[in-house]
């Protein structure tokens, strides 16, 4: 399905961890990497614009970060990013230019893409959010199949992640809408929008408005 390839999703001009896409596919295939590649990058990071603020957590000095949040190592957060009161990031994560990371949203094992939103409690593991995507109030990705079984993308055919933490990945400019549970293998293509009090699993193809399951309309 090249519909899902990191390619299709992703304009890699919008983040400071292009490199972590070097020889992939599948967005899914990143995740198992994104620790070692904080720690790799945090190496090369300009010193006149980010800061350690604790071990392993790097922040641009222009990120505004409340007292209240909660960051643990590894992590990167890039320029003009905000992290507000009682934001929890449980580590590996890479937070872009320009993020809103809010009130109580959690992030594990994750990268936004320049200009994302995750702005009100948010659950955000083992994810990729392209640029300028958005997520709205009370919408999650859902990581973990009930049966504890590896996450199988399931489209026109189906793909075999051999993970069993796989949450949602979704390409730039995408919105979801308030309440929405977004289960696990969830791929979500360029510019489409998922209708509040939604429960999406699969592939949704670019370009979409998604109303529920089986009704998806071309967005014009």
């Amino acid at each position: 399905m090249e519909s899902i390839y990191v390619n299709n999703l992703f304009d890699f001009e919008k983040t400071i961890a292009a490199d972590v896409f070097s020889g992939v596919k599948y967005p899914f295939e990143v995740l198992p990497r994104i620790g070692d590649f904080i720690e790799e990058l945090s190496k090369k990071l300009d010193k006149s614009v980010f800061s350690e603020i604790k071990p392993g957590v790097f922040a641009a000095k222009s990120a505004k970060i409340a007292e209240t949040a909660h960051i643990a190592a590894p992590c990167i957060i890039d320029e003009n990013a905000e992290i507000r009161h009682c934001a929890f990031i449980r580590g590996k994560a890479i937070i872009g230019k320009n993020c809103v990371v809010g009130n109580s949203t959690e992030l594990k094992n994750v990268i936004l893409f320049d200009n994302v939103q995750v702005p009100h409690y948010n659950y955000v593991g083992d994810s990729i959010l392209g640029y300028r995507s958005h997520m709205g109030a009370g919408s999650i990705t859902s990581n973990v199949k009930s049966d504890k079984t590896n996450v199988v993308i399931k489209g026109k055919e189906n793909i075999e992640t051999n993970l069993k933490k796989v949450g949602a990945f979704l390409g730039d400019y995408v919105e979801i809408g308030c309440g929405s549970v977004l289960n696990p293998g969830t791929v979500i293509g360029r510019n489409s929008s998922v209708y509040p009090l939604s429960s999406v699993r699969g592939v949704v193809p670019g370009g979409s408005i998604y109303k529920k399951q089986g009704e998806v309309a071309k967005r014009v």
